[in-house]
């Protein structure tokens, strides 16, 4: 899997990559938060694994601009030298930070953890797969909502996207419902073209 690994201190990033790499996963490496913030933009990264301490933007900053962007889910694994204690896993967590470990990275830590991502990932996968999919009532077109509240298609529509419809007649339906009806009420009232 493509990882990012963020770390500004070179050996630190040296030993990440190495680490990474030898759990088998591609390693992208960014030294700034900014850097990376532009790399998840650009590509189709799931997991970032990011030192606390960057610089100017630390591995909080990034975390929250990653989840307040992005469209995928990504897995945020936050490294730090800090303790462990209650407040600096609170801060984590309240940016939005999915894992926390302390360094140095053990590989088996680091290891279980990416398994956890992966298969959390798989999961967001399927569930995103799950709700692409719009239940449409084969006789009358009603769709299905997350309630299980059957509504007309525009409504559903709109109350999602805001979108307005006027209805209209395509030039197919114009020439297999609407002629024949037209002709049948010139048939009845007797008028003939």
């Amino acid at each position: 899997m493509k990882i990012l690994a963020v770390e500004d201190d070179p050996s630190a990033a040296m030993v990440i990559e190495s680490v990474l790499r030898y759990l088998g996963h591609e390693v992208i490496l960014a030294t700034t938060a900014d850097d990376a913030f532009a790399r998840v933009k650009a590509e189709p990264i799931r997991i970032v694994v990011s030192d606390w301490l960057l610089g100017r933007a630390d591995g909080l900053d990034l975390c929250r601009r990653i989840r307040q962007s992005s469209r995928d889910y990504v897995y945020f694994i936050l490294l730090t030298q800090r303790e462990a204690s209650d407040e600096n896993e609170q801060l984590a967590m309240v940016a939005g930070v999915d894992d926390f470990l302390t360094k140095p990275v053990v590989p088996r830590e680091l290891r279980m953890r990416l398994h956890v991502a992966q298969r959390i990932l798989g999961y967001t996968q399927q569930v995103q797969q799950l709700e692409s999919f719009l239940p449409v009532c084969s006789y009358c077109n009603k769709v299905r909502d997350d309630r299980d509240f059957w509504q007309q298609i525009e409504e559903y529509i709109r109350k999602r996207t805001g979108t307005r419809f006027s209805h209209g007649v395509c030039p197919d339906c114009y020439q297999k419902i609407v002629v024949p009806q037209l002709d049948q009420i010139d048939d009845v009232s007797g008028r003939k073209p």
